[in-house]
């Protein structure tokens, strides 16, 4: 099946100044320092008592949905720049709104942060790593790469700045400061995410003509992408016999991904390219509108523990 698209998508680059692309770092590490003090380290020493479920979201976030997603671009053959944006989405760690789309769902929010915080800190090797891994067995992306010439190291240097140092520094004040925390999470977690969606839309709008006639083209794929990767996430919780509870996080954390991460990437290091920057900007649209139906649907059932 071959999904048309318009012409010369792989040749378009988005408007995004270095301004704008500092601006958007910095407000993807108040995200996550807002996910962060939510966390205590005795959440992490639960999981490693008792990894299964955690295990089973690493597998299904960093193993599985990449290799779905390259299932579906050999079954597909979307233009090489949408192809590895895809590729890259699916390489990045679970998305911020993740923990709140699980905790509305009825599934175990603990596990979903946790599986955030593990996903963010294994995103420092795993993202570059898969992005080349999977980018270079696809003769297409193979060449977006070869002339790109991306750095590894530098992709890990920008996930640990943007995401694992807020994540720590999250975690050490909600050690240190717990009553600080528990004022600060709430309004901190709204605020964040109403400054990060205000940043897409104005991103969007400074481009919106561009985003208007290529959005079509990878709507249909990034829907059958979304829905692959929560039926991925959904589908290893249960081979696992996990209980529904932690079915849910999995699936919802598998299928929400980090596109603020992958937006910073694509105009990092691939010069803002049309179709991968469309790519995730349709993913962060649409996996919240899909997540939050989703979760609208299972709330009305309780799940097991």
């Amino acid at each position: 099946m071959n999904i048309p698209a318009p012409a010369g998508i792989d040749q378009v680059m988005l408007n995004f100044s270095p301004a704008s692309l500092q601006v958007l770092n910095a407000v993807l590490a108040v995200v996550m320092f807002s996910i962060a003090i939510d966390l205590k380290p005795t959440d992490f020493q639960k999981l490693v008592r008792n990894p299964k479920a955690l295990l089973t979201g690493l597998v299904s976030q960093f193993v599985l949905l990449p290799v779905v997603t390259f299932a579906m671009i050999l079954a597909t053959t979307p233009p090489p720049s949408v192809a590895l944006g895809l590729m890259l989405v699916a390489a990045c760690p679970g998305g911020n709104i993740s923990n709140f789309i699980t905790h509305r769902a009825g599934g175990n929010a603990a596990l979903s942060v946790s599986m955030t915080a593990f996903t963010t800190i294994g995103s420092i090797l795993l993202t570059p790593l898969n992005i080349a891994f999977w980018g270079n067995l696809y003769a297409p992306t193979r060449e977006i790469l070869r002339a790109t010439s991306i750095d590894p190291i530098s992709v890990m240097i920008t996930v640990g700045v943007m995401l694992v140092l807020p994540l720590c520094l999250g975690v050490l004040l909600n050690m240190k400061r717990p009553a600080l925390t528990k004022r600060l999470r709430t309004p901190l977690q709204y605020l964040s995410m109403g400054i990060f969606v205000a940043f897409i839309v104005i991103a969007l709008a400074a481009n919106w003509g561009l985003f208007l006639q290529f959005a079509g083209a990878v709507a249909l794929l990034v829907m059958l992408h979304n829905a692959l990767a929560l039926a991925t996430g959904y589908t290893a919780a249960s081979v696992m016999r996990l209980p529904e509870f932690d079915r849910r996080a999995i699936m919802i954390e598998t299928g929400i991904q980090n596109s603020g991460l992958g937006l910073v990437l694509i105009f990092g290091f691939f010069g803002g390219m049309g179709g991968m920057a469309v790519a995730a900007a349709f993913w962060g649209i649409w996996h919240a509108v899909s997540g939050i139906a989703l979760a609208g649907v299972l709330a009305r059932h309780k799940a097991a523990r």
